[in-house]
Order: C-alpha cells, then sequence, then structure tokens
C-alpha cells in the first residue's frame, strides 16, 4: 500500500509543476521553476527560527513568501533591463547563497542541516497520515499536495484566457486592460 502512496504523491506534484509549467516554457523562462525552488531555502530557515518549530505548515509560509519575493525580483530586474535568463540567475544564487548561509550558522545545534532543508525523501511521506477521528485518512503529503493541485487546476480553468494571452503577448494583454504584472508574477 505504501508504494501507492508514494506513486500518487509524485504524480500529484508532477501534475502540478506541469500545469503551472506549461506557462513558463511558453513565456522562455522556464528555469524560475528551478529558481524558486531553490530561492525559497531562506524562507524556510527564517520561518524556522522565527517560529523555532519544524512544522510544515509554518516552513510552508515561509517558502511561499519567499517564492513570491524571488519572482518579485526578478521581474524587477527583467523591468530595468536586465535579460530573462541573467535575471533568475542573479536572483537565483543570490537568495540560495543567502539560505545556505542562515543554515550553516544558525543551525548548528539543531536537527535542522542542509540534508533535511535541501533533500526530501518521498518514501517516507506515507508514515505521516492525516488522522481524523482515529481513522487514517492517508498520508499528509497527498492532502497538502492534492489541494495545491485542485488549487491549481481552479485558477488556471478560471483565468485561462487572461495567461494565456499574457503569456504570448504581454503588450496585447496590456492593451485589453488585464493586468499582466498580476498574472506573470502569479
Amino acid at each position: 500500500m505504501n508504494d501507492f502512496w508514494i506513486i500518487l504523491i509524485g504524480a500529484l506534484v508532477a501534475c502540478s509543476c506541469s500545469i503551472v509549467g506549461c506557462f513558463l516554457v511558453l513565456r522562455k523562462i522556464s528555469m524560475v521553476g528551478d529558481a524558486i525552488s531553490h530561492a525559497v531555502l531562506p524562507g524556510i530557515v527564517l520561518a524556522f527560527l522565527l517560529s523555532g518549530s519544524k512544522d510544515s505548515l509554518i516552513m510552508i509560509i515561509g517558502a511561499a513568501v519567499f517564492g513570491l519575493v524571488t519572482v518579485f525580483l526578478i521581474q524587477m530586474l527583467q523591468n530595468n533591463g536586465v535579460q530573462a535568463d541573467a535575471s533568475i540567475g542573479v536572483v537565483f544564487t543570490a537568495l540560495f547563497a543567502i539560505g545556505v548561509v542562515l543554515v550553516s550558522l544558525y543551525t548548528r545545534q539543531i536537527h535542522l542541516d542542509l540534508d533535511h532543508v535541501l533533500y526530501g525523501e518521498i518514501a517516507y511521506a506515507p508514515w505521516n497520515t492525516f488522522q481524523l477521528g482515529g481513522v487514517s485518512l492517508g498520508p499528509v503529503a497527498v492532502w497538502g499536495i492534492g489541494s495545491v493541485f485542485l488549487i491549481s487546476i481552479l485558477i488556471i480553468g478560471l483565468f485561462y484566457k487572461q495567461f494565456k494571452i499574457c503569456s504570448f503577448d504581454p503588450a496585447m494583454a496590456a492593451a485589453l486592460g488585464i493586468p499582466v504584472v498580476f498574472f506573470i508574477t502569479f
């Protein structure tokens, strides 16, 4: 049964990433996904340092904040004339380096090192189950990633035309009154 949960978690992650990734490829900034995945490290560390907890929700909030900061910084650099790939590279490496320094300096006596923060092991996910009234409803990861997948489908489904036109022709989208910065940043 554990194999089923592992495959389901992997499939949900792949589907969630591919939906958003299509628009990144169309805009020729597919490395943003890689940049965000590494640039959230300072957010994870700061969330831990501020809360003192390794709770997943707190870590996700810290990562989400720094994910948005990453996209904002990349967009800001691009708006100031820096090429897309250069802005992604600068923000990606700077924030990742800050995260590595934070982990190295402030988490020495804590069970939070680079191996635990950067690397995951999907094989352990089925052990952390969601319990309701003493009944196991499956791994927490399935509920979390499944929620992200459903929210992604909902948002992309509702605003598909806006995402599509902003990806192919941002100037035309702006002329039509679509808030391009919102849809590009989102």
